[in-house]
């Protein structure tokens, strides 16, 4: 019997892994441009527990107002359902997967059974890679992509006044800091792919992950420094950001070009003074970088790793995961 309400992970309030909650909710309703998921596996991504806690980590004009109660989560892999009148390209059957509505927010979250999703930010789903691992590849795989290959789009740069511009990556030794993660592994792969000789950063754990995925060198960041062991780079994209990333200008070689991921940097003097270019983007949804992805994914180029699954309603074990570090690869929630 057909029926109008579906599972979901909602916040009532901001806290903990604890405040999400597994409710019975209306199912979304199509908008023209927007195609009707059945969800089969959503990834988790730092976004969702920015949301979850109530943004405390960005600055207090940077935080968006969130209406209680919300769905979180942006990355799905599933089937369509439906499709609006105004949308071509995709049929119902079609395995799709995406990065929805970021960095805007909308009203049909990820961490759901069924989501209403823009046309524009799905890619059809190719046949080597399954649900779960689709699920994992949207944000991190365009955050990759954006910082390292093409941004994509000429909104304006939240993060700086000049527009983000990728690197010519072929003969070039690039740095990727917190290598295993999810835009780390991404990342090795992509500039290996474009030419680059690549050196990993992360605990001893993953190095023999990474040199599966083609690092050239690995630092076991536990034993020794980056930035004692390596200069002369010309790239380092610091998948960790933060404050510390000041750190990795000693790396670099004149002309080089620092990439943080994540707000922080506080040294655009000492930038300035070795010559050194420090950019950040901000990643958005894009169908077609997706699509782009996933034939790399198809061919074998590039793989997705993760590093756990929980079912939808075990979301809170997904969020206790990630809070506890040292994540190989993605993270995604299951949906029967």
């Amino acid at each position: 019997m057909p029926t109008n309400t579906m599972k979901a992970i909602r916040l009532h309030e901001f806290g903990g892994p604890e405040v999400l909650r597994y409710d019975e909710v209306p199912k979304p309703s199509l908008k023209p441009g927007e195609v009707l998921v059945r969800v089969r596996a959503a990834g988790i991504n730092p976004p969702d527990w920015y949301l979850r806690d109530g943004y405390k980590k960005l600055p207090p004009d940077w935080r968006p107002e969130v209406p209680l109660p919300v769905i979180p989560g942006t990355d799905v892999s599933g089937v369509v359902e439906a499709v609006a009148a105004d949308v071509h390209g995709f049929s119902v059957g079609d395995e799709v997967f995406g990065m929805l509505r970021f960095p805007s927010f909308g009203d049909s979250s990820a961490y759901a059974e069924y989501v209403a999703a823009p046309a524009s930010d799905l890619a059809l789903k190719l046949a080597r890679i399954d649900r779960v691992h689709a699920a994992g590849v949207p944000m991190s795989g365009l955050t990759a992509w954006q910082f390292l290959i093409e941004v994509g789009n000429d909104h304006p740069n939240p993060l700086q006044a000049k527009m983000h511009r990728p690197v010519p990556l072929n003969g070039t030794t690039v740095l990727i800091n917190g290598a295993a993660g999810g835009v780390g592994h991404f990342a090795v792969q992509l500039a290996k792919w474009k030419g680059a000789h690549v050196i990993a950063v992360a605990s001893g754990e993953h190095e023999s992950f990474l040199r599966e995925l083609g690092a050239d060198e690995f630092i076991d960041y536990t034993k020794s420094a980056p930035e004692e062991v390596v200069h002369d780079i010309d790239l380092v994209l610091d998948t960790l950001g933060g404050p510390t990333t000041g750190r990795f200008l000693r790396t670099l070689k004149r002309g080089g070009a620092l990439f943080p991921v994540l707000l922080g940097f506080s040294d655009p003097e000492e930038a300035a003074k070795l010559g050194i270019t420090v950019s950040m983007t901000q990643v958005r949804s894009n169908g077609p970088q997706l699509a782009e992805l996933g034939r790399l994914l198809d061919a074998g180029t590039v793989r997705v790793a993760v590093d756990s699954t929980f079912p939808l309603a075990d979301a809170r074990k997904a969020h206790e995961r990630a809070a506890r570090g040292h994540i190989q690869g993605k993270i995604v929630l299951t949906v029967a």
